[in-house]
């Protein structure tokens, strides 16, 4: 009975007790099956992020179609701009076109008009010379018989020139 007096026996008959112990109230039974739902709530967890990592994975891709759609859209409209504004400067450039040649039609009709009225001025002006030329030549020219004669004669031809 050596044996009862060296410590080690006291300390394997202690945890052959606490084994016991443990065996009895079913504690492997308990610790396994805290693990087994340890182990299945880490597998839901991988499930989920599975999950999820797939439907980040499609949204990605949804972008990055929606932005390439996006760019392309934006080109087309970028193009579409470029022609609408190519389309308004060539129609700026006919009407400005149009509108110097209105301008320059209006310009040539005033210098006619200013030619004629000269013309006109330049007549009349040319008449009333003559006119008073003519004047001066006649009334030097003309003494009180011959005028009287040609107011005799003037008489003369009236009844014929108002019929």
């Amino acid at each position: 009975m050596e044996f009862l007096q060296e410590p080690e026996t006291w300390v394997a008959l202690g945890v052959l007790i606490l084994v016991g112990v443990f065996l009895y109230h079913r504690v492997p039974a308990f610790i396994a099956a805290a693990l087994d739902a340890r182990a299945a709530g880490i597998a839901r967890e991988l499930d989920e992020a599975k999950r999820l990592r797939e439907e980040a994975e499609t949204l990605l891709a949804d972008y990055k179609r929606k932005a390439a759609q996006a760019e392309q859209e934006a080109a087309g409209i970028l193009t579409e701009a470029k022609a609408d504004a190519e389309r308004f400067a060539h129609e700026a450039r006919a009407a400005l076109k149009a509108q110097i040649e209105r301008r320059a039609a209006a310009a040539q009709d005033k210098i006619a008009q200013a030619e004629a009225h000269a013309m006109a001025e330049i007549r009349a002006s040319a008449a009333d010379i003559a006119a008073r030329a003519a004047e001066k030549l006649i009334a030097a020219r003309m003494d009180e018989a011959h005028a009287n004669r040609l107011i005799d004669e003037s008489l003369k031809d009236l009844p014929s020139r108002l019929n």
